[in-house]
């Protein structure tokens, strides 16, 4: 199809998906000798699990030969991970897509497509796709002339870290049929035509790299993901575990353009698709308010200070108020939940404006910069904080420059927990990688680098942190479903830069292993 031309990849060969077992072939077993994270007890235990739900949690058992057990040797056990906002094609395609993350400036960018185009140039008309460029605190900006002094005839697209930009050549403009920018840019709504031809594959290559990428996150202890992709995913999702990809559950979310056929269907949030072993639920709407950071689009009280003056000073207000409580209203009516995206203050404001006048539930995805007033309406108003921890650190020198006098209320998680605010951890990858040990790991502790924390004040403790990933509880109990994970160390002592890397020994989804460490 013309997506896997231009993006110069190709199918992977045919062959089968690796197949697991349907949860209904999960058999009996022990988890022996093992700790329970976030249990006043430290003595070890034993976790029975029958029929995909764990019957017991005691003191260590006889050993029972009718049983499977699996001898942990002391292991840490707790509640499966969740990623509560990723954008899984994009996930699987940006892990095949040149790097340009590093780049500090916009020549060091393009010296990066000249290195790649010298060493692996892409076969004839296909386009050289890059991703993962920051340009807000550059020295010097992206620019059509810089892009094709290093690609004079191969078409180039550089995606911004934050999904919200795409940096163009001229080729590139002239492939798509576009009218050239000296910038080179493409921002918000401008670059869904170029973000619909090159997300655009046959089902068979991008379910092989989603297949990849779950096999990938189970093996960090996810057992699911709440999928915020524009692509209406939820029937793909229902293919891709009927073919074998059963590493997580899914619930997925849809956008205004699906959301007809969505009510067409009768689906609410929450509801089983069938066919899929309850692994893929129905999940929100999700409606995008403003725009980001990064590209100076959040919507906010303040005018960005290199743009005021300007027009759009203040951000962009993609979606207001009297568009978005209709849309809210639509989807309420029909008992979906609505996954709000608000990362400036004055559009955080209007979405829980917008709340409180449809009288809904959902989330509000992001809630990067807020105003202390609004810190209570999220626990008020019964709305999820789903926020993104590892955007603060690789923000936080963005925020300085253009939040500037305002980074105190900037990513406030402790802040919204302290006003009673239920948070939900997450990634947004591929915008950060889909590894939640990263994300619990910016939350306890605001730097990753040699740099002191960054207005540690609102960091949270670990426990808060792997309870916001676990669904809101990240201690086994008797009669949970055995979604679990299997670490090696305690993540409730570990310092931050263990928990990034901390060792996963195993995953179980409903009483099946989805990853197991050392197992022929």
């Amino acid at each position: 199809m013309p997506g896997d031309r231009a993006a110069g990849l190709v199918d992977p060969d045919p062959e089968l998906v690796q197949l697991l077992p349907s949860p209904a072939d999960a058999e009996t077993l022990v988890l022996r000798n093992v700790h329970l994270v976030g249990h006043p007890s430290t003595a070890p235990v034993d976790v029975v699990v029958d029929g995909g739900t764990v019957v017991s949690v005691d003191t260590l058992q006889v050993q029972d030969r009718s049983r499977q057990v699996v001898d942990l040797d002391g292991r840490h056990v707790m509640r499966g991970l969740w990623d509560h906002h990723v954008h899984f094609n994009l996930w699987a395609l940006a892990r095949r897509r040149l790097d340009v993350s590093p780049a500090t400036s916009a020549a060091a960018a393009a010296t990066m497509v000249g290195t790649r185009l010298a060493e692996a140039p892409p076969a004839s008309g296909q386009v050289l796709v890059g991703y993962g460029f920051r340009d807000a605190t550059w020295a010097d900006r992206p620019s059509l002339a810089g892009l094709d002094a290093v690609a004079p005839e191969t078409a180039v697209v550089l995606a911004s870290a934050d999904l919200h930009c795409y940096w163009l050549n001229s080729t590139a403009f002239g492939k798509f049929g576009l009218p050239r920018r000296d910038d080179g840019l493409l921002r918000e709504n401008a670059m869904h035509p170029v973000s619909a031809a090159l997300e655009e594959f046959t089902p068979a290559t991008i379910d092989a790299w989603v297949n990849d990428a779950a096999a990938d996150a189970a093996a960090r202890g996810v057992v699911g993901v709440v999928e915020l992709e524009q692509a209406s995913n939820v029937d793909a999702w229902s293919r891709r575990v009927a073919a074998g990809n059963t590493y997580l559950r899914v619930a997925c979310g849809v956008y205004e353009p699906g959301l007809q056929g969505i009510l067409d269907r009768g689906l609410r949030t929450g509801d089983v698709l069938p066919g899929t072993h309850g692994l893929v639920t129905m999940g929100p709407l999700k409606l995008i308010t403003d725009g980001s950071l990064n590209t100076r689009t959040a919507y906010c009280c303040d005018p960005y200070p290199d743009l005021e003056g300007l027009a759009d000073s203040h951000g962009i207000l993609v979606l207001p108020p009297d568009q978005l409580v209709p849309l809210m209203r639509r989807a309420a009516a029909a008992g979906l939940a609505c996954a709000v995206h608000a990362i400036g203050d004055r559009a955080n404001m209007l979405a829980l404006d917008a709340f409180e006048t449809v009288g809904c539930a959902g989330s509000i995805e992001h809630a990067q910069l807020l105003v202390p007033s609004d810190l209570e309406r999220f626990a008020e108003l019964g709305i999820v904080a789903s926020v993104q921890p590892a955007h603060a650190l690789d923000d936080r020198d963005v925020a300085d420059r253009h939040w500037a006098g305002r980074t105190d209320r900037a990513f406030p998680y402790a802040s919204l927990r302290n006003a009673g605010a239920m948070l939900r951890l997450g990634s947004d990858a591929p915008v950060a990688p889909l590894d939640p040990w990263v994300t619990i790991a910016a939350a306890v502790e605001r730097t990753d680098d040699d740099r002191p924390s960054w207005h540690p004040e609102q960091e949270i403790p670990v426990a808060a942190a792997l309870d916001a990933s676990t669904q809101g509880r990240a201690a086994v109990q008797v009669g949970d479903v055995a979604d679990l994970v299997v670490t090696d160390l305690d993540p409730t002592v570990a310092s931050a830069d263990v928990l990034r890397t901390m060792p996963v020994h195993g995953t179980l989804l409903e009483g099946r292993w989805t990853w197991l460490r050392d197992q022929p």
